[in-house]
């Protein structure tokens, strides 16, 4: 792994600006010792002290954002499109109309229905009436029976017709039952000729028109609430142990430079077949709209800690490109020899002055654990002073030291800029190249540059 951070098109500038400084940085670079590869001046690099400490273990995924509740908008019936009510980024209510589709085949339907069940209900009561008749002739027969005035065979024939009307009563019901419900379900197919919101949130994704004719599988809108977000991330089978639930994520925003805190809030215990990874969810509150549906984000799920080591920046890794040794360039001489004391804080206008001309070398490092912006390492020790920009500057074919003037940084004021993209690394560096230009020359062209970068290398 290459952990030169720079981007390309900014090493290019600071190999261009790395052969300009003043006057006095070339006299005090012959005077102190080797300058820079190739170069009678002397670099200026930027540096911080090492630390002791271990290092959260974490596990960075790409994350993709669904709204709470999303859902996407399909018609339940087809018909031609006759009124668009919302358009997207509209919030609605539950059952507010969104589509309105046209109705007048389905009005048909529900009339042909209610006249349907006015015939259903007709023949019930016909048939009612001729069972009524039916059982008082039975029972006259019976009593005329008793008296020898009617004969067994007229008897039986008449209960035979009484039975044979109980059934078609029954059939009558059960048919007037079947017509009641076919009105029903056209009267549904009635409502659902307009589309409604099935849940409080907002409207996007619309894919509808007027005159434009939809059935079931025509997609409206997609719609869901804002408010709560979840990032779904997929974790492989081998962090599959590592990644539980209730771990600290943190969702990392590139285009706005922010970090969102959550955990994780779901895990699925089934690995897929295809992928061999499992799905993570983690709710995330959004009342800022910082995270839209569709966005895909940078996920670091904290699951531990690393053993302790001494702790330095993942932008002072160097990995040389001839020889691919891998270390980082120390300043031995800061803070014995060299009197610098670590910055509080720092400002942009204002930054702490370069040491005078100090020898660095190159140390090769063994990289114990690696989190997301810092490393554990042994082959330093706590409160060594790390070269963090500008190392290529130091490197050389040989292990000759490399005198350099070391601008001292916060550790804070270094890992922003470890977050930061490459085009504002680049932004920042010409505008404030722009800046010193101005200071010293007015508005006239500028011969002379400061070598000191404000910016990590990007790797």
């Amino acid at each position: 792994m290459t952990s030169s951070r720079f981007p390309g098109v900014l090493l290019a500038v600071l190999l261009v600006v790395s052969g300009c400084g003043s006057s006095e940085e070339g006299e005090s670079g012959r005077r102190g010792g080797r300058g820079g590869p190739g170069s009678g001046s002397t670099p200026s690099v930027e540096a911080v002290q090492a630390r002791y400490g271990s290092l959260p273990l974490q596990e960075r995924m790409s994350g993709r954002v669904q709204a709470r509740n999303q859902v996407a908008i399909y018609p339940e019936v087809g018909a031609p499109v006759v009124a668009v009510e919302v358009q997207t980024g509209d919030y609605v209510e539950e059952g507010d109309p969104l589509v309105r589709l046209k109705d007048d085949t389905y009005q048909e339907r529900v009339r042909q229905a209610e006249a349907a069940l006015r015939v259903a209900r007709a023949d019930v009561r016909s048939a009612r009436s001729n069972l009524k008749d039916l059982r008082a002739q039975l029972k006259r027969a019976e009593r005329l029976a008793e008296q020898d005035f009617q004969s067994q065979q007229e008897l039986e024939s008449l209960r035979a017709e009484v039975e044979g009307a109980e059934a078609a009563v029954e059939r009558a019901k059960a048919q007037a039952s079947q017509a009641e419900a076919t009105l029903e379900e056209r009267k549904a197919d009635l409502r659902r000729t307009v589309v409604r919101a099935p849940i409080d949130g907002y409207v996007g994704a619309r894919n509808v028109e007027v005159g434009e004719r939809v059935d079931g599988s025509t997609r409206l809108y997609t719609m869901g609430d804002l408010d709560s977000v979840k990032v779904q991330v997929q974790v492989t089978d081998r962090m599959f142990g590592k990644i539980q639930e209730g771990q600290t994520a943190r969702i990392r925003l590139p285009s706005q430079d922010t970090t969102l805190v959550s955990s994780v809030t779901r895990m699925s215990p089934f690995l897929a077949d295809a992928s061999y990874s499992a799905e993570a969810e983690i709710v995330v509150p959004n009342e800022d709209r910082l995270l839209n549906p569709g966005m895909f984000v940078e996920v670091d799920v904290a699951y531990g800690e690393s053993e302790r080591a001494t702790i330095v920046p993942l932008s002072a890794i160097y990995e040389d490109p001839t020889t691919g040794a891998r270390g980082v360039f120390v300043a031995p001489t800061l803070g014995s020899e060299v009197s610098v004391e670590p910055p509080d804080s720092y400002d942009e206008q204002d930054p702490p002055p370069p040491t005078n001309p100090t020898p660095t070398t190159f140390r090769r490092v063994d990289v114990r654990a690696e989190g997301a912006q810092t490393a554990g390492v042994r082959g330093i020790e706590p409160g060594d002073w790390v070269v963090t920009v500008g190392q290529n500057l130091l490197s050389t074919t040989g292990e000759e030291r490399v005198d350099a003037r070391v601008r001292p940084l916060p550790w804070s004021r270094l890992l922003s800029l470890q977050r930061m993209q490459d085009t504002d690394l680049l932004r920042r560096f010409m505008d404030r190249q722009q800046r010193l230009a101005e200071q010293r020359f007015g508005n006239g062209d500028s011969t002379e540059t400061d070598t000191t970068v404000s910016s990590p290398q990007d790797g």
